[in-house]
């Protein structure tokens, strides 16, 4: 029997310096244990609350070289801000990572949220989900058609054409990664699912069904059948040796992570499931290689139900 959603793992962000062949290392260690998919936070740089200044790989790049040392699971960006790429660019790295990996990428797309890395790279702040509106269209429509025009207020296309077209018919499967109402209402008309932080709903699957409702309705609402659009999350997983993820200070929510046996933890995945998740991708306190691999006890767990 399948196991009752998709599980994928969330690969270090700024926990500490990864070095490359670990990175390679934990993503392989992920599809040999089980996982469905591996996911990488699109971010510049964090300021840590120890006064440190800390960045990840850049995303896109990597995507391409996750792709090119695996060959089952799902890989996506969680999610990628659209005020970092140009567009038209960022459909083509989607396109190219797509061919690259045979058909494997999930497109999880957001507005971003750190003005910290906006300021220090050089992009605009102000306006970000109007811009995303014109970003998500532009991309949208070159994925799925191959091909674009737009004049906007912030984006400017004209007669753009995608080629390599994406090796599946319509592109890569679209996600947005955002639940306010404005990016609810441009996103879920034309996307195959929706993504949570586990911070935003406490990480908790009675508190994530309550969302999910919410969105169905939305969706709805937006002119989809119900159910049409996927639902997933992200899931805070506490493994021995964590004590709390590293990360941007927007996301220090104090909640209760899951944790404990191979078990206990399959038992919140369940509920995750019955909530309504199709997916979820797991966030690992610690993450490393080890802690991805004692995952393998809990995904056997499911697949055995």
């Amino acid at each position: 029997m399948p196991r009752p959603l998709r599980i994928g793992v969330q690969l270090p962000e700024v926990e500490r310096f990864v070095p490359w062949p670990e990175l390679i290392a934990m993503a392989r260690a992920a599809e040999a244990v089980g996982f469905d998919s591996i996911w990488l936070g699109d971010h510049l740089l964090y300021d840590l609350p120890d006064g440190q200044t800390r960045g990840p790989w850049e995303v896109w790049t990597s995507l391409a070289a996750l792709a090119a040392v695996t060959e089952r699971v799902t890989l996506g960006p969680l999610v990628a801000s659209t005020s970092f790429h140009a567009p038209a660019m960022l459909a083509k790295q989607a396109a190219t990572v797509d061919a690259i990996s045979g058909g494997r990428l999930v497109l999880g797309l957001g507005a971003g949220w750190n003005e910290r890395e906006y300021r220090a790279f050089g992009f605009p702040y102000d306006y970000r989900v109007s811009r995303f509106e014109e970003a998500f269209t532009i991309v949208r429509s070159l994925l799925r058609e191959g091909r674009a025009d737009l004049d906007g207020t912030y984006y400017t296309v004209e007669d753009c054409v995608l080629d390599p077209r994406p090796v599946r018919p319509g592109g890569p499967p679209l996600m947005l990664g955002s639940v306010r109402p404005r990016m609810l209402g441009i996103g879920l008309p034309h996307v195959d699912s929706w993504n949570v932080w586990w911070s935003d709903y406490a990480n908790s699957p009675a508190e994530y069904a309550r969302l999910v409702a919410r969105v169905d309705e939305a969706a709805v609402a937006a002119g989809r059948r119900p159910g049409e659009v996927e639902a997933t999350a992200a899931v805070l997983v506490r493994l021995p040796g964590g004590g709390g993820r590293l990360m941007g200070e927007a996301y220090n929510r104090d909640v209760v992570p899951a944790q404990g046996t191979p078990e206990q933890i399959a038992d919140h995945l369940r509920a995750m499931a019955a909530a309504g998740a199709a997916e979820v991708q797991l966030v690992l306190d610690p993450i490393t290689q080890e802690t991805v691999e004692l995952l393998g006890d809990t995904l056997r767990l499911l697949d055995a139900d």
